[in-house]
């Protein structure tokens, strides 16, 4: 069982994660979106959603540094375990206070507000209730997770560190995995479930970076003059080409 959960299941994760933003892509692509709502209500929004998407850049980036970085590297750099330890507690502690007050603002706003209310579904409160949980056992690993069952210092990149180095290089430490808490045991298992999920939901566009908006022509707009007759063109009524063949030749 043990060697299923932390030896097969990751990469069952994996395939099911890549194969479904493959299939997302093809057959869905109208529905690679997070369906904003920003219309529906602002005021809260343009508060919770920076707050949401910033901290968990943050925690992200703290997650790839504690679980690619091996602990020699840090040791060779002079931190010890002790002030590295502190940092990712004030830093990534701080950081998962405010993700949780942006989830909890987003959660509010979606639950309080009508019309946002009408427009989630199913799909929505199943990936948020996920989400809300991987976040709130994230928090508990970082604040209670650093103490074995035997009352003995628990590190984290002795265990879950190593079992997630190994299954990048498709060896397994099932062992290593075994020895971490039960705090980030569960927590593990919550983040595979939300990947496991994440194609099918509106967390699918954090795979997607509008790159295109750096190149797309400008929006050209023409005054109607008066407000009584019509602007014209070079070709009259219309428009006049911008970036297209027959004006890098010089017709109209």
């Amino acid at each position: 069982m043990e060697f299923l959960i932390w030896g097969a299941l990751p990469y069952a994760v994996a395939v099911m994660l890549i194969s479904g933003l493959i299939w997302r892509y093809r057959y869905d692509q109208f529905g690679w979106t997070t369906r904003s709502s920003e219309l529906l209500e602002s005021k809260v929004l343009k508060v919770a959603s920076p707050l949401f998407h910033f901290a968990i850049l943050v925690v992200l980036m703290g997650h790839l540094v504690g679980l690619l970085i091996p602990m020699a590297v840090t040791n060779w750099l002079g931190i010890d375990n002790h002030d590295y330890h502190r940092g990712a507690l004030i830093g990534g502690g701080f950081a998962g206070i405010c993700l949780v007050v942006g989830l909890v603002l987003l959660l509010w706003r979606r639950s309080t507000k009508g019309a946002v209310l009408r427009a989630t579904t199913t799909n929505d409160k199943i990936m948020y209730l996920v989400l809300a949980t991987v976040i709130g056992l994230g928090l508990v690993a970082t604040l209670t997770g650093g103490i074995g069952p035997g009352g003995e210092e628990h590190n984290y990149r002795e265990t879950v560190s190593v079992w997630f180095r190994s299954l990048l290089m498709f060896h397994p430490d099932v062992a290593a995995m075994q020895a971490a808490t039960w705090q980030f045991k569960v927590h593990v298992l919550m983040g595979l479930t939300l990947f496991a999920i994440l194609p099918f939901t509106r967390l699918v566009h954090s795979f997607t970076a509008p790159l295109h908006y750096l190149f797309r022509p400008y929006i050209v707009y023409r005054s109607r003059g008066d407000g009584k007759t019509l602007s014209r063109t070079a070709r009259g009524r219309g428009w006049d080409p911008v970036g297209t063949p027959d004006n890098a030749r010089g017709r109209r």
